[in-house]
C-alpha cells in the first residue's frame, strides 16, 4: 500500500513538472510532411492571466496556417523564406514567420493554440526543431525561447522552447 501511494505521489509530481512549460501535444513530426501543432499553455505569468501568445515559426516549416480561437484575435507576420520550398507543385518563397493570438487565459486555466504547416525535408531525421514562444501578461512574460546547445538536455533549461523531433516519413509513433 505504501509503495503504491509513493508511486502515485512521484507520478503526480512528474506529471506536474512536465506541464510546467509550454509544450506540443505531439512531440514528433514527419520529415517532408504536414504537421498539426497543438501548443499547450499550462499557466499564466506568476498568477496573472496570459494576454498574448506569440510563436516563431522556424525556417524549414512552410505553408503555415493558424487556427482561429473563439474570443481571441489572430494575426500573422509574413516574410520571405531563406530557401524556396515546393508545396503541391507550387514554388513558395514567403509565408508565416510568427503567429500571435491576443485574448485572455486566466492563470487557473489551461488552453491549446493550434496551427499546421509542412515540415520540409531540410530538417534531418532525428533532429529537434524548436518554436520559440512567448506568453505575454499584464506585468511580465513567460519566455519559452531557450534552445539547447549541442549535447545539452532541454530539461536543464529554465525556459526551453517547445520542440518536435523529426522522424522519417511514414513512421509515425
Amino acid at each position: 500500500m505504501k509503495l503504491s501511494l509513493i508511486s502515485a505521489a512521484v507520478l503526480a509530481i512528474t506529471a506536474t513538472g512536465a506541464f510546467a512549460h509550454a509544450t506540443f501535444e505531439k512531440g514528433e513530426a514527419q520529415q517532408g510532411a504536414g504537421y498539426k501543432a497543438v501548443l499547450r499553455v499550462p499557466h499564466g505569468c506568476n498568477g496573472e492571466a496570459t494576454l498574448k501568445v506569440r510563436i516563431q515559426i522556424p525556417e524549414g516549416m512552410h505553408s503555415v496556417k493558424p487556427m482561429p480561437k473563439a474570443g481571441w484575435t489572430l494575426e500573422t507576420v509574413v516574410g520571405p523564406y531563406a530557401a524556396e520550398y515546393t508545396n503541391h507543385g507550387r514554388k513558395i518563397t514567403e509565408g508565416v514567420k510568427e503567429i500571435i493570438w491576443t485574448g485572455e487565459l486566466l492563470d487557473a486555466h489551461y488552453d491549446e493554440f493550434v496551427f499546421r504547416g509542412t515540415m520540409s525535408d531540410s530538417f534531418a531525421v532525428g533532429s529537434m526543431v524548436y518554436f520559440p514562444t512567448v506568453q505575454e501578461c499584464a506585468n511580465g512574460a513567460e519566455r519559452w525561447i531557450e534552445i539547447p546547445a549541442e549535447g545539452q538536455d532541454a530539461h536543464d533549461l529554465e525556459g526551453p522552447a517547445p520542440g518536435v523531433k523529426i522522424i522519417e516519413a511514414g513512421h509515425e509513433h
